[in-house]
């Protein structure tokens, strides 16, 4: 059950002050159910019915893209797999680096960890609503980056020495994992039959 008032005290702590937002959360045990359903389900929902509202309804106008129920539902589909699957095999990656960088960390704080920092990209999906102003997710893709940082430390626990290299090789894991499942279902998306038409 989603506990709306929790989840807007929670994205909005993580939003304005992510500093605090980590020093709460770090600590918290979660039940990976409870949080993919309860924080990660309703934020993942926001890109992906603004995208299929703006390639399937709006469109970016006759010199880009026009709409089409196929090209939202595309859009749809690939916001909602990409979401979900970026925040487990990402925390899945960084779960299993842990032991090389002498630190252990749980696959739940790896998942809560990847998605909190996704919190600023999945709201800032509302933007996919006018296609043509989806490129402002650039720079809540940067702000999400800057949370990962500030939560790195205290989810992992990896001693100082590490900390900058773990962080650098989960960084180039979270945005490979990103570009690779883009590509992948959008592929996938493509071959079935779900394309601009």
């Amino acid at each position: 059950m989603i506990n709306i008032e929790y989840l807007i005290d929670r994205v909005k702590l993580v939003i304005v002050n992510p500093k605090a937002a980590w020093e709460k959360i770090s600590n918290e045990e979660i039940q990976l159910k409870d949080f993919l359903t309860s924080y990660i389900l309703p934020l993942v929902l926001i890109p992906t019915i603004a995208s299929f509202i703006g390639y399937g309804l709006i469109g970016m106008g006759s010199y880009f893209q026009v709409a089409s129920f196929s090209w939202g539902l595309h859009q749809a589909i690939l916001a909602f797999l990409g979401a979900f699957l970026g925040v487990l095999i990402s925390a899945f990656c960084i779960h299993k680096l842990a032991a090389s960088f002498h630190t252990h960390v749980s696959l739940p704080n790896a998942v809560k960890l990847v998605g909190y920092a996704y919190t600023p990209s999945w709201l800032a999906g509302v933007f996919y609503m006018v296609p043509s102003l989806s490129i402002l997710g650039l720079v809540a893709g940067i702000y999400s980056l800057y949370i990962l940082y500030l939560g790195f430390v205290p989810v992992t626990n990896v001693a100082e020495d590490k900390k900058t290299n773990y962080f650098v090789v989960s960084l180039i894991v979270v945005i490979a994992v990103s570009v690779l499942l883009s590509l992948v279902i959008g592929a996938v998306l493509l071959a079935i039959g779900l394309n601009t038409y």
